[in-house]
């Protein structure tokens, strides 16, 4: 019988790019999603059904998630910046529901809930090493609220309800439905359509990971026996850099795949954005196996390969690319 994967934000961001990976592998997928944003990202796929529903709705959550063997838990209000917006439906979202929703996700005799958490979760660490164990210190109400959400997971672990959370780093590349709020690829848009890079601060420290990485991840966690993963909680991410080598890189790479648009200038600018850690993912390479194979290089290279196609119009104004501004517009209570 044919697997069944629930995946709530499955028409977001990394949803755009892991769902077509879960359907390769023959999964059948149950996309759950607000739809902020539209489904244009989403193929169209006999196994495929894409349901609009809001996480906070119980009662018909309930009834979706009714056969489903896993449960991939993307939906969130995702982003720091995004608490720019009324804090309450963002707790709403992001915290209140989620104790109630992996209740009935239980109750529909789930047996695999893999959480995607944050890697903000760390707030601001000299640590030369951000491990699983170390503190969190949020410092918005997004990186709170995806950390609180954490032990109410693990309180549900049990031999028949395998749960893991994912600390993703900062995700960066192309999807059928880009962000262009997220730090590798903001830069990307700005060298490749104004030719100059802005970089608040430069110093602060941000881990990275291509969503076709991350994608993979959530695919290969749907496979891994239980034993490995129940309970436990894993950092994601690749490379280390700061905001001022991101840049760097951003800069070469466009220049290389766009020479038209060189040079770049790099500029400086002041910033409050203070998050910095250096977060290690040795943990879920030594456990799992799993090393992410795509650079920033690579992610970049996407991007200007999207932009070259004409896959990302209007980069620099419209508001389906910025999270706040799509909530925002949405009207969403």
């Amino acid at each position: 019988m044919t697997k069944k994967v629930f995946v709530t934000g499955g028409a977001g961001y990394v949803g755009c790019v892991l769902v077509p990976k879960l359907l390769n592998v023959g999964y059948e997928v149950v996309v759950y999603d607000l739809m902020l944003f539209g489904y244009d990202g989403l193929p169209s796929h006999p196994n495929l059904k894409v349901l609009k529903g809001d996480i906070r709705d119980i009662p018909s959550f309930s009834a979706a998630v009714a056969g489903a063997h896993s449960v991939i838990h993307l939906a969130c209000i995702s982003n720091d910046p995004s608490f720019e917006l009324d804090s309450a439906l963002s707790k709403s979202i992001n915290y209140d529901c989620f104790e109630p929703m992996v209740v009935a996700c239980k109750a529909a005799g789930v047996k695999r809930f893999i959480y995607a958490s944050t890697s903000s979760v760390y707030g601001v660490s000299d640590a030369p090493e951000v491990t699983e164990t170390h503190p969190l210190v949020p410092l918005t109400d997004y990186n709170k609220y995806k950390g609180l959400c954490e032990p109410v997971l693990l309180r549900y672990q049990s031999p028949d309800f395998t749960t893991v959370i994912i600390r993703p780093a900062t995700v960066c590349g192309y999807s059928p439905r880009t962000r262009l709020d997220l730090t590798v690829n903001i830069l990307t848009n700005l060298a490749v359509n104004k030719g100059q890079i802005t970089v608040y601060g430069g110093s602060q420290k941000r881990p990275n990971i291509h969503v076709d990485d991350i994608s993979d991840l959530y695919v290969q966690l749907l496979e891994l026996p239980g034993y490995l993963i129940a309970g436990e909680t894993f950092n994601a991410g690749y490379q280390n850099h700061t905001v001022a080598q991101l840049a760097e890189i951003v800069r070469s790479v466009v220049e290389r795949e766009m020479p038209e648009r060189a040079p770049i200038q790099v500029v400086t600018s002041p910033s409050n954005d203070l998050r910095s850690y250096h977060v290690t993912s040795r943990k879920i390479k030594e456990r799992l196996g799993y090393e992410p194979k795509r650079s920033i290089e690579d992610a970049v290279q996407d991007l200007c390969a999207a932009f070259k196609a004409g896959k990302l119009p209007n980069s620099l104004n419209e508001d389906n690319y910025v999270n706040v501004k799509a909530v925002k517009k949405a009207g969403l209570k």
